[in-house]
């Protein structure tokens, strides 16, 4: 037989909302270059153009297994010039990861006005929403 996993609204929105919490005070730094194949695979040469900081709590409350984040603190100073083209979440200790997704200006995880980022420019995440599969 396939399988066939499915979560109740109940189970998705608790395992939605334990991942929140891990990022509480926690960090959220764009790259240039390829993201990595998984959150567990590190860094090769991408280049950190910010790094923007979740507040306590980083997350509301998940509905229907969806976060949706709580104000993100802006990079005033970004790292780097370059075309964002990914984004990884670490926990408050800057070094745990937790998941990475896309970056672009449609269609991706992170949808901004445009991926180029200047060095010493203000960079700011306006909304961020993560999702659990039911």
């Amino acid at each position: 037989m396939a399988r066939n996993l499915h979560l109740s609204d109940a189970a998705a929105n608790a395992e939605a909302n334990a991942l929140a919490a891990l990022a509480n005070g926690g960090y959220l730094r764009i790259y240039s270059g390829s993201q990595p194949a998984d959150a567990n695979t590190p860094l090769s040469g991408q280049v950190l153009l910010a790094s923007l900081r979740f507040g306590t709590p980083a997350f509301g409350s998940a509905s229907a297994g969806v976060l949706t984040a709580n104000a993100i603190t802006q990079e005033i100073d970004a790292a780097a010039s370059g075309a964002a083209a990914w984004y990884r979440v670490l926990k408050s200790d800057g070094t745990t990861v937790l998941w990475d997704g896309s970056v672009g200006t449609a269609n991706a995880d992170i949808v901004m006005p445009t991926v180029n980022i200047e060095q010493h420019a203000i960079v700011s995440i306006s909304s961020l929403s993560f999702s659990v599969t039911e």
